[in-house]
């Protein structure tokens, strides 16, 4: 079990300030007066003395306390501007910023869980006893922001009164970090001490990029000390590693779900939209998936959009599943965004209108991004993620150089956004989720969707996420189990975390209609995995639409699945009649043999894959092993009938 506030906290021992007096009195030493007028409207004397003890650490020149006030707002972007964190581009309240071109992505190596001598946490992530990270922190953190300005904010991680929206400070020394966190969160100067008293405590988030120098990057650290809810990173930009309101915070809302949530909450790295029919009946949808493995195309696929990227979720008092973003905004992934795929992203991209921040894409000599995969001309000249940039060039390995990073991001609020919902995205009653799905880039096994039987095996489709690496990992690659898609942010062992997912999905508090439905979704199948000859993928993105319209129908039983040892296909006409009236797309019976067939050496694989990979782990729930156990009878039994690929018609007999 998680104890909160156990062990020292380091920021206060490194900072020195142990009361109030003590905190007024540097802030009278250290922050203009009208800086401490900020400040006095703010009551919380544990959220002041986190302040006072940051700045005695990282000792800034100035601070700058940000209110959410629109001129206060301005004033970050035009801080960012003159600093040279951010350059305006042609478009109208459109920026570049460029992170250091080592560091493109999360740093994973160098990420620690700050423990406690008896703490275990997940062995897929690494770990620094409290009085190492003490050391390291007083060595490297302190006078870190000599020569510059702090800047504090005040935030909500969700809508204001939401039940697990989580109120956070953002102490950073980046103009780009606060201008990030002012178009992805809620600004909570106003509500901050009511916020903290309804949540009962306030997350801590502490960085500064140092002199912002490739020679620093080794020493790079980001720690997040669960006790205390506090994270600290240094010598880093990537947004990733220091906007820590994002993953970090996401991190301890993990923690704080399974160890104190009852069985009635969970935190999740899934997006939420809604699917509106011609009824007017919204179903509304949670799914997961690794970073750029689909989630924003699937988020923005539906008609009633709420959240790309996180997810804080509970059982409500109506028996329902309800599910709030954190987050007001994307920091979303460039490639392959294109006007066929994704056209309300595009809109606020290529129009003017939206306020964007653009990230490590490619800015030709007139001031217009390029990005890799966008179907548009692309210039040979320009200044990209490597710096100067022409058409051929290489690195020093002789890789060609692509025209972006494939991370590169743009960050935008999800009100500029065409199919937002802001009813239901701004409300603090959250959205009544019917579906949840998982996903990941899975190239030859699983079909593009598929439903659990029930929640155990619901729970364990989400276990048994597997994706190929992506850009958004420094170092990262291969093909990687992607547990829940949520795996890199679980702080604690996973036995805890899937124990807590089991008895929230089996829970008796959910009425009978508003249980959920589990379901598996996969873009990335493959001609070749199919027998075919080549890498090209069985579908196309706008299909996207027609699995989860199928979703929407079958969780309100207006279409039945074919029921399969893994779990409920679509049948064949549904589908046909589905791509015809939805996108006007001729579908195949034999592309919906190759999709839907079950390539059970392949399943029996993975199966094995997963089996001795959790083995592994100490004290898993025994349901996990159970499922497996009984999708791999129930598929020996059919291999035996029909051979070692299943078609659905052959399942229909």
């Amino acid at each position: 079990m998680l104890k909160l506030m156990t062990g020292i906290d380091i920021l206060t021992e490194l900072g020195g300030i142990h009361s109030i007096d003590a905190a007024w009195r540097l802030f009278r030493n250290r922050l203009s007066a009208g800086e401490q007028a900020k400040l006095e409207q703010i009551k919380t004397d544990d959220a002041l003395l986190k302040i006072a003890n940051s700045i005695a650490l990282a000792q800034p020149d100035d601070v700058f306390i940000h209110t959410g006030s629109a001129e206060d707002m301005m004033k970050v972007r035009q801080m960012s501007l003159e600093k040279g964190e951010e350059n305006p581009l042609a478009m109208k309240n459109h920026t570049i910023h460029y992170d250091l071109a080592d560091e493109q992505g999360r740093i994973i190596d160098r990420t620690y869980y700050i423990v406690n001598e008896d703490e275990d946490v997940s062995v897929l992530a690494k770990k620094i006893l409290r009085d190492e990270a003490h050391a390291y922190i007083r060595e490297y953190f302190t006078g870190i922001m000599n020569g510059m300005r702090m800047l504090v904010g005040f935030f909500a991680r969700g809508p204001v009164g939401a039940k697990l929206s989580l109120p956070a400070l953002e102490i950073t020394s980046s103009t780009y970090v606060m201008h990030s966190a002012d178009i992805l969160y809620r600004h909570a100067y106003v509500d901050f001490d009511a916020q903290v008293k309804r949540s009962g405590l306030f997350l801590t988030n502490v960085h500064s990029e140092g002199l912002n120098r490739v020679e620093d990057l080794p020493n790079a650290r980001v720690f997040m000390d669960r006790s205390w809810l506090t994270t600290f990173s240094m010598f880093c930009t990537y947004a990733g590693n220091t906007l820590l309101l994002k993953k970090g915070n996401h991190r301890f809302a993990v923690d704080l779900a399974t160890y104190y949530g009852g069985g009635r909450e969970l935190s999740e790295h899934m997006f939420i939209t809604g699917m509106r029919d011609g009824t007017g009946r919204i179903t509304w949808f949670a799914g997961a998936a690794p970073s750029g493995c689909g989630k924003t195309t699937t988020a923005m696929a539906g008609t009633d959009f709420v959240g790309d990227d996180l997810a804080q979720m509970w059982i409500a008092g109506d028996g329902t599943l309800r599910a709030i973003n954190p987050e007001q905004g994307i920091f979303g992934i460039v490639a392959d965004v294109n006007w066929e795929g994704d056209p309300h992203l595009m809109k606020c991209l290529r129009e003017e209108g939206t306020e964007v921040i653009w990230t490590n894409v490619l800015i030709d000599d007139r001031g217009v991004p390029h990005w890799s995969g966008n179907n548009e001309p692309h210039p040979t000249r320009g200044v990209n993620f490597q710096g100067e940039w022409y058409q051929g060039k290489t690195d020093a390995k002789g890789k060609e150089i692509p025209i972006s990073h494939p991370n590169a991001r743009c960050t935008l609020r999800c009100t500029a956004i065409a199919n937002y919902y802001p009813k239901v995205g701004e409300s603090p009653k959250g959205a009544p989720v019917k579906v949840i799905t998982y996903s990941g880039r899975d190239s030859d096994t699983m079909p593009p969707v598929w439903v659990g039987k029930n929640p155990d095996h619901g729970v364990v489709i989400g276990a048994s996420v597997v994706s190929a690496a992506t850009a958004t990992e420094v170092g990262a690659t291969g093909v990687k189990r992607q547990p829940w898609a949520n795996a890199p942010f679980i702080p604690g062992p996973l036995a805890d975390y899937m124990r807590s997912q089991f008895q929230f999905f089996n829970s008796p508090a959910f009425s009978e209609a508003g249980r959920p439905i589990l379901a598996g979704l996969n873009y990335f199948l493959t001609d070749e995995a199919r027998g075919g000859t080549t890498s090209k993928l069985l579908g196309e993105k706008r299909d996207v639409k027609i699995w989860l319209t199928w979703l929407a129908k079958f969780a309100h039983g207006e279409m039945e699945g074919i029921e399969t040892p893994i779990g409920f296909i679509p049948k064949y006409e549904d589908l046909k009649t589905l791509f015809a009236d939805l996108i006007g797309k001729e579908y195949s019976h034999e592309l919906y043999i190759r999709q839907f067939s079950l390539y059970i050496d392949k399943i029996m694989s993975r199966i094995q894959l997963q089996r001795e990979a959790f083995g592994k782990e100490k004290d898993l729930p025994d349901k996990i092993f159970e499922v497996y156990n009984q999708w791999e009878r129930e598929l020996i039994a059919l291999n035996e009938k029909y051979g070692t690929v299943l078609t659905p018609d052959q399942l229909l007999k």
